[in-house]
C-alpha cells in the first residue's frame, strides 16, 4: 500500500482544486475521480480535466448519469426545475442539494482506494456547506471514515482538512499555492460563463471578497457587481 497516495474526489472547482494543489505540495501521489452524475454543470468535469491534464495527473471520469433518476429531487438534476439564485442561506437553496451525494461519492473513491493500493480518500467539504448539504458535517464525515476503515482489510481512511475551514480561508490557501482559480469552474447553471447569481457563484465572489483576492472569474455580463450584491443585502456584509 502506498502510504502517501490519496483518491481524490475532483469536481473541477474551487475547493477540490486548493486541495489537489495542497496535496501535491504535501508530496502526495494523487488520482482524480471525477463523476458524472447526470449534474446540469458538467462543465465542471471538464475544467478537472484540463487542469489534470497541465499537472500530468491522472484522472478517472465515471459515467453514473443513469443514476440520476434517484437524484431527481434536485434542481441540480431535474431539467424541470430552474437553479435558485441568491445566497446559500436562503431557504430556496435546498433544492440544491443532491441525495446522498457524497456517500455515493465517497464509496466509489473507496473501492478505488482499495484496487489501487491508496491509505486514503480525500474530498473538499468545508464548513459552509454545512447549512443545507447534510453529507458535508464533520459527524458524517466521521462516521464515513470509520465505516471506510471497517469496508476492506485494508484500512482507508477519509483526508478531509477543509471541514473547519471557511471558503474565504480556503481562497487565501489556494492564493499561496497559485492555484489558477479562472480554470476552475462553480457556477451551477453550466453556461459559458459564470452566472454570478447562483448559491454556488455567490459563495464564489463572496470567498474573493472575504479573502482579499481579486477575483479572476469571468461572470455574465448581467451578473451584479460586488458592491451593487453589498447594496442589496445579499449578506456578504454580514458573513
Amino acid at each position: 500500500m502506498d502510504l502517501k497516495k490519496t483518491i481524490l474526489i475532483y469536481s473541477g472547482g474551487m475547493d477540490s482544486t486548493v486541495l489537489l494543489y495542497l496535496l501535491l505540495s504535501q508530496g502526495f501521489t494523487v488520482e482524480c475521480l471525477s463523476v458524472d452524475y447526470g449534474q446540469k454543470h458538467k462543465k465542471e468535469l471538464k475544467c478537472a480535466k484540463s487542469i489534470c491534464k497541465k499537472l500530468s495527473l491522472t484522472q478517472k471520469v465515471i459515467n453514473l448519469s443513469s443514476i440520476s433518476y434517484l437524484l431527481s429531487s434536485s434542481s441540480l438534476i431535474d431539467s424541470n426545475k430552474p437553479i435558485p439564485e441568491g445566497h446559500y442561506e436562503e431557504e430556496t437553496m435546498k433544492t440544491t442539494v443532491v441525495p446522498n451525494r457524497n456517500m455515493i461519492l465517497l464509496s466509489l473513491a473507496t473501492a478505488r482506494a482499495i484496487d489501487s493500493k491508496a491509505n486514503t480518500v480525500s474530498y473538499a467539504a468545508h464548513s459552509g456547506d454545512h447549512a443545507i448539504y447534510p453529507d458535508c458535517r464533520e459527524s458524517f464525515a466521521k462516521s464515513m471514515d470509520a465505516a471506510m476503515q471497517l469496508c476492506d482489510w485494508k484500512k482507508i481512511t477519509l483526508n478531509r482538512p477543509f471541514v473547519g475551514m471557511s471558503k474565504a480561508e480556503i481562497c487565501k490557501m489556494g492564493s499561496n499555492l497559485e492555484v489558477p482559480f479562472k480554470d476552475t469552474w462553480s457556477c451551477y447553471k453550466g453556461d459559458t460563463k459564470h452566472c454570478g447569481r447562483c448559491g454556488t457563484c455567490i459563495e464564489r465572489r463572496e470567498a474573493f471578497h472575504l479573502a482579499g483576492i481579486d477575483d479572476p472569474t469571468s461572470y455574465a455580463k448581467e451578473a451584479p457587481s460586488i458592491e451593487q450584491m453589498l447594496e442589496s443585502n445579499w449578506k456578504l456584509d454580514e458573513l
